[in-house]
């Protein structure tokens, strides 16, 4: 069973597109990263503020707008952009790809940034109902956690642990 015309065109568009869309995946990625780099770090300074004060105010609307301006859009754009490479790739080599140890690889190290993405809207909420309950030591360990899962991604894709 052949796919219809109009399936087909989307994806010899995103074939002959390949490097287009791979490019506005890792701007995606690289947005969706600087936010998640900078919560944690905005909630390390939030802890220092006085609940009810005018900085604590501050911090609570930064921390909103990065999370709905910054973290979440990039993160569906770096999705969306990511789930076209997979169609452009499927239509050149096959879906067996997705099967091999550097896809997995990176589809694990995903299903953490996807976890660790939602943990910090919850902490988030957390901070605006001034319920945090984390130490500001913990906020400093955890803060490169989402760079150390992109570091896995980047190299597990560029090497494909050098498996040509």
């Amino acid at each position: 069973m052949s796919a219809d015309p109009g399936s087909r065109r989307v994806i010899d568009f995103l074939v002959q597109n390949f490097n287009l869309v791979r490019g506005l995946h890792i701007l995606a990625v690289i947005a969706w990263m600087a936010g998640m780099l900078m919560l944690p770090r905005i909630f390390v300074y939030h802890m220092s503020a006085e609940p009810g004060s005018r900085m604590d105010a501050v911090f609570k609307q930064a921390e909103l707008r990065i999370l709905r301006i910054i973290i979440n859009p990039a993160m569906i754009l770096a999705t969306v952009f990511g789930g076209l490479l997979i169609l452009a790739d499927s239509a050149i080599r096959g879906w067996g790809f997705l099967l091999q140890p550097w896809m997995l690889t990176k589809i694990a190290a995903l299903i953490f940034l996807f976890g660790w993405h939602g943990f910090m809207a919850g902490a988030r909420r957390k901070f605006a109902n001034d319920q945090n309950t984390r130490s500001e030591k913990f906020w400093r360990m955890t803060n490169e956690l989402p760079f150390i899962a992109a570091i896995i991604i980047v190299l597990s894709v560029t090497t494909k642990f050098l498996n040509h």
